[in-house]
């Protein structure tokens, strides 16, 4: 695999991460910060936004999964990709503290 397969894995896990909270949050009828609040990323955004948003964040991670030729039979590329999960969870949990409250 090219050094590009390996970035795409990185973040296809980051995007299908990132989704989780916004999709969550959105069919729970909750609001949520997000890149189109007020001010962006501190402001909280509509459920509906954050559901199109988190379903945005999925295409584009799926897309991304695809890209990074992620299976289980590359066990590189899937690591490459959970370390993705694993670094834009600990970052939201951080940024998140007390925001969705």
């Amino acid at each position: 695999m090219k050094w590009y397969h390996y970035l795409a894995c990185f973040f296809a896990g980051a995007f299908i991460a990132n989704m989780v909270p916004h999709f969550i949050h959105g069919i729970s009828g909750d609001s949520f910060p997000s890149p189109f609040s007020n001010p962006p990323g501190k402001g909280l955004s509509s459920p509906t936004v954050n559901v199109v948003w988190g379903l945005g964040n999925l295409v584009v991670g799926y897309i991304l999964f695809k890209v990074g030729k992620v299976s289980h039979e590359n066990k590189s590329a899937l690591l490459v990709f959970f370390v993705g999960v694993l670094c834009l969870s600990i970052m939201s949990s951080i940024a998140f503290v007390d925001k969705a409250h």
